[in-house]
């Protein structure tokens, strides 16, 4: 077994993996960036090693500097996690040619599955169901739009190198080929340095559904049951779930042997999964084989009982495995939620910066994958995940329970989160009734998300009323009586017994530090509480409502304040992100129709279009090409 790890990733993947490699005795090394010199993933490793500077190009895609960094510390094995260097044939075989273990498969099976119009081919060779299309090289836009029209709209367009939803866009007429292609290949470009695309069908309704491996070098492959993934945005995936309601035991037999041939046909040895997507009469097609760890693991992990970066160290290291087909058995359900630093309501635009406040979840049947902890920063440079919030329960409608209490227990302040959204999903009506596909966000936020009410206000108003009783009574000046007004709503909140608006309500309350869980007459709600100033902050499903409780005396002196009236910047675009201004699409005294587009932002190494919302004519062009724009920042001006 191996002496020391080096985990060759950052965030909460390399400190998920550090996890498993100090419960086996094994030493563990990290790997880090000018922007990561204060990382979690730093601190929960024995060792730590700078290796450059903060884009990723110089640092975590360095591959002689990581090697070197083996050398250095004696480490005789690497784990990648995913993305980065994950899939890269040529970092493995640098490995190998330095005398050290990459922990994953080998170089074939990387370059015949991390190539998506060869891994295609592959798989059709095997005798695995695959979806019609194109699988040559596409040359240029003309020729993707020749492609296109033979295949019949909607279509596909794919980075052939790609992964995470980068290099993807759906085309459904001539115009949307011509911009896909440009688009997608140029994100290819950027995230995988390769712009070659290919071309498939783009099939209606579908969920997305994948068989998690582990394969021995003793010739042993094993399938894991299902996940499914169908809760996409971007093609990126947003909840995860182990099982599948809808996969039959005939549907995961059918799709696991299939994805145990595609494995044989590669001699492929590691932990890794193969993609499909499945219509609703459950026919499934081959989408892609990932040669590496997923994001979402865990699910598998919690329903399964295995630990599969535990199973992935000791395949590398030439063991059995010491299971077999008919010892797999998966138990109870699982779900994760991917915590992401973004503005949910503002098209999901990242959201970087320094985490001022943050406390997880806990109790039975709740696990946390956390890559930032308090005081730590999301940079603009990686990928803006926070952690992953996975439950799990005897069966899905506990599962879903759970997380919808974890998700309000959740708190993160300093920067903008996805919970509020997440937590908006995991209540959805459709998602309890597993009537999920990957166009569901699309389909039930047509406009994007815009927040969500709150469903009490007497409930949140008593929150914050008890909050400020038990502050001015810790303090030894506790009222007997205190005024909120909310949503144009007043409430005179008494205590002993506990009256709202003269009614008596029967509650009980559970405080922990930044959290209060409350019963009012109804099944348990937990929210965030902290203190802001002289007003109460109340997290409500992610929400965050900022209430001030007063006194009778104050409520009524309170008529006599004045409220401030916030800028008009209606006549600007500003950037919704942190981001590279990388194009300018208009000139000062251009006119512009609602729709054209104004400008390209790349952030997270995605290409965001920004276009204009109305008519009208430019005054002023106010940022350039090349700058590195902040959130809110006029890059135009509106006559």
């Amino acid at each position: 077994m191996y002496k020391k790890i080096l985990v060759a990733n950052r965030g909460e993947i390399a400190c998920r993996v550090f996890r498993s490699a100090k419960k086996m005795g094994i030493a563990t090394v990290a790997v880090y960036s000018d922007a990561d010199r204060q990382a979690l993933h730093v601190q929960h490793a024995d060792e730590a090693v700078y290796i450059g500077a903060a884009p990723s190009s110089e640092s975590y895609l360095n591959i002689a500097r990581i090697v070197q960094a083996c050398i250095d510390t004696g480490a005789d094995a690497v784990h990648p996690g995913y993305g980065f260097l994950s899939e890269n044939a040529a970092f493995c075989a640098a490995l190998e040619a330095a005398g050290i273990t990459f922990i994953g498969p080998g170089v074939r099976a990387i370059e015949a599955m991390g190539d998506k119009i060869t891994s295609k081919l592959i798989a059709e060779e095997a005798k695995i169901n695959t979806i019609p299309g194109y699988t040559g090289e596409v040359r240029d836009a003309d020729h993707a739009l020749e492609i296109s029209e033979g295949i019949g709209f909607p279509v596909m367009l794919k980075a052939s190198a790609g992964g995470g939803g980068k290099g993807m866009r759906v085309a459904r007429n001539a115009e949307e080929v011509r911009e896909g292609f440009e688009r997608a290949s140029s994100e290819a470009q950027n995230s995988f340095g390769d712009a070659r695309l290919f071309i498939e069908k783009f099939v209606e309704s579908p969920r997305h559904i994948e068989i998690q491996l582990i394969a021995d070098t003793h010739h042993n492959v094993l399938y894991l049951g299902e996940r499914e993934c169908s809760i996409q945005r971007r093609h990126q995936k947003v909840i995860e779930e182990a099982p599948s309601s809808f996969v039959t035991p005939e549907l995961r037999r059918a799709m696991g042997e299939q994805a145990v041939m595609l494995a044989e046909a590669v001699e492929y040895c590691s932990a890794g999964t193969v993609e499909f997507i499945v219509d609703s009469e459950r026919n499934f097609y081959f989408l892609e084989m990932n040669t590496r760890l997923q994001v979402e693991h865990p699910v598998t992990e919690l329903v399964t009982g295995l630990d599969l970066v535990e199973l992935m160290i000791n395949v590398a290291a030439g063991k059995p495995l010491v299971m077999s087909q008919e010892d797999i058995t998966l138990t109870g359900w699982a779900m994760e939620s991917r915590i992401y630093a973004e503005d949910s309501q503002r098209g999901f635009v990242p959201s970087t910066g320094r985490v001022l406040r943050y406390i997880e979840p806990s109790g039975e049947g709740v696990r946390v994958d956390a890559g930032v902890a308090e005081g730590g920063e999301v940079s603009m440079y990686y990928d803006p995940m926070i952690s992953k919030l996975v439950t799990y329960g005897a069966d899905r409608s506990q599962a879903i329970e759970r997380m919808v209490e974890a998700l309000d227990a959740y708190m993160i302040r300093g920067l903008h989160t996805n919970i509020e959204f997440l937590s908006d999903l995991m209540r959805h009506r459709d998602v309890a009734n597993g009537d999920i596909n990957t166009h569901f966000i699309e389909q039930h936020y047509p406009d994007g998300f815009s927040g969500t009410a709150s469903d009490d206000i007497a409930l949140l108003a008593a929150v914050a009323a008890m909050a400020e009783h038990r502050l001015q009574a810790r303090m030894g000046t506790p009222s007997e009586a205190l005024s909120v007004s909310l949503a144009g709503e007043h409430f005179d909140i008494a205590f002993h017994p506990l009256r709202i608006n003269g009614v008596v309500r029967d509650w009980e309350s559970h405080w922990r530090p930044g959290q209060y869980h409350f019963w009012l007459e109804a099944p348990r709600r937990c929210f965030t509480i902290e203190r802001d100033g002289l007003a109460w902050v109340i997290g409500e499903h992610g929400t965050q409502h900022v209430i001030r409780v007063l006194t009778p005396r104050e409520a009524a002196l309170s008529v006599h304040m004045i409220d401030k009236t916030p800028p008009d910047l209606s006549q600007f675009l500003l950037s919704p992100m942190p981001g590279l201004l990388t194009k300018l699409s208009v000139s000062v005294g251009q006119s512009v129709s609602a729709g054209d587009e104004l400008a390209i932002v790349e952030a997270m190494k995605m290409e965001n279009r920004l276009s204009a919302t109305q008519d009208g004519v430019v005054k002023a062009v106010c940022a350039q090409v090349g700058e590195s724009l902040r959130v809110d920042q006029a890059i135009i001006e509106f006559d």
